[in-house]
């Protein structure tokens, strides 16, 4: 959630900021309005209370009818600070409501549209000429059944649409690209972490994954616990109701954990193999810094993103997403996109995000600097999301025989294999 001060103080900063994400501007108004309703009950209560004290210290030195005149006294005013201490109660509910249904204030530099009013910041990579090359690229799911990798019939079978199996070479596939992911976050300074991958209303919510986000979470009801769709949930609800103090920070965690999303919306989006899936492992960056460098570490976990996508040997950019496509606690976010050849355009594999202090005031998290105790911020980036980067490598390097190469980084992982050889014509 946002500081409440600010959007006193400035209020049209909040207001463009639902405005550019397309979101309801009239929230702004609703939310002051309760806040005033808030403050000024707190006040009348208050001076209530301070009034009922005052009586009280009154009525046993008072006698006859000064005393009955008190007492009645009193009791009118037990009533006025019971009643005062019910709006004090429904407004503070009603600002908090409100508040939690507001999204992060968008990074002034954020380009403003929607989803294709993005701006490509760089590109990296080479893009094959197949055609040069002298044959028609084959699309992953046609290369991972040829290798023997991936079974979608069997995962419709058993799940249902959306699911699959990834056998043999698919699965030692996987766990290289986690392994190799692994190794580099541990060695840029993460702390690897297993996650849980269901958790209680309040780290959903708290996250931001309650709002905008909630069609596509899954819900045990009878447990009232969320599979969550990002390891992002667990890591920043690892500190809830925590203070740290600021010469631990930066913490930077690296968390793996199965993924699980509705994909509610996508109906006939990506239904031809494993791109757009219901469940998928991830390896996911996680970051809490000071808000003063949540800029700085933003274009750290971008740089990371790159030197992964880099050492798999794939082209791709990165793009500034718009504002109408940010999530509700994002303040700015970059994508990297890798190419894939059989669609002929560049695909989500990663992104990055910059929450500045939104969850950790949901999350209650906050950083000791001296005697100072405030908010801090938060960030995540995704490292490796698996099926689509398995997506990405198989189309890319891909060989006319229906062969791929696998790019050095994954060999020590796989053996030393260079080559995935099919199995099945």
């Amino acid at each position: 959630m946002i500081d409440l001060r600010l959007l006193r103080e400035d209020p049209d900063r909040v207001r463009a900021s639902q405005r550019a994400r397309g979101e309801d501007v009239a929230l702004v108004d609703a939310l002051l309005s309760a806040d005033e309703r808030r403050r000024s009950s707190g006040v009348r209560f208050d001076e209530l209370r301070a009034e009922q004290k005052s009586l009280g210290k009154l009525i046993p030195k008072a006698a006859g009818d000064e005393k009955a005149e008190l007492l009645d006294k009193a009791g009118r005013l037990a009533a006025d600070v019971k009643a005062a201490d019910a709006d004090r109660d429904a407004a503070a509910a009603e600002t908090q409501e409100l508040l939690l249904r507001l999204a992060n204030l968008v990074h002034p530099d954020v380009p403003v549209g929607g989803e294709e009013d993005f701006v490509t910041l760089e590109t990296h990579g080479t893009v094959r000429d197949f055609g040069a090359e002298g044959f028609v690229p084959k699309d992953h799911l046609e290369l991972g059944q040829l290798l023997g990798a991936i079974d979608v019939e069997r995962g419709a079978k058993v799940s249902g649409s959306r699911f699959y199996f990834l056998t043999g070479v698919g699965a030692l596939l996987e766990l290289a690209l986690v392994n190799a992911a692994m190794a580099q976050a541990t060695a840029a300074g993460f702390t690897p972490m297993l996650t849980p991958a269901l958790v209680r209303p309040q780290s959903m919510a708290g996250t931001g994954f309650l709002g905008q986000a909630a069609q596509d979470v899954y819900h045990l009801d009878k447990d009232d616990l969320y599979l969550v769709g990002t390891s992002e949930v667990a890591l920043a609800a690892y500190h809830m109701d925590e203070i740290i103090d600021a010469d631990r920070l930066p913490l930077r965690y690296a968390g793996f954990s199965p993924c699980f999303r509705r994909e509610a919306g996508s109906h006939g989006k990506d239904t031809r193999g494993i791109f757009r899936v219901h469940q998928f492992d991830k390896v996911e960056m996680f970051s809490y810094v000071a808000p003063e460098d949540s800029q700085a570490e933003h274009q750290r976990l971008l740089e990371w993103e790159k030197q992964w996508l880099t050492s798999l040997e794939l082209p791709f950019r990165v793009i500034d997403v718009a504002s109408g496509d940010l999530g509700s606690s994002a303040a700015r976010k970059y994508d990297c996109e890798a190419w894939i050849p059989t669609q002929g355009k560049y695909r989500e594999l990663t992104s990055t995000s910059d929450c500045t202090e939104f969850q950790s005031r949901r999350l209650s998290i906050r950083v000791r600097d001296g005697k100072q105790v405030r908010p801090l911020a938060t960030l995540n980036g995704t490292l490796c999301a698996v099926p689509r980067t398995i997506v990405a490598i198989l189309e890319n390097h891909q060989q006319a025989d229906g062969s791929v190469r696998v790019p050095e980084v994954l060999r020590p992982y796989l053996g030393g294999r260079e080559i995935l050889e099919p199995v099945a014509k």
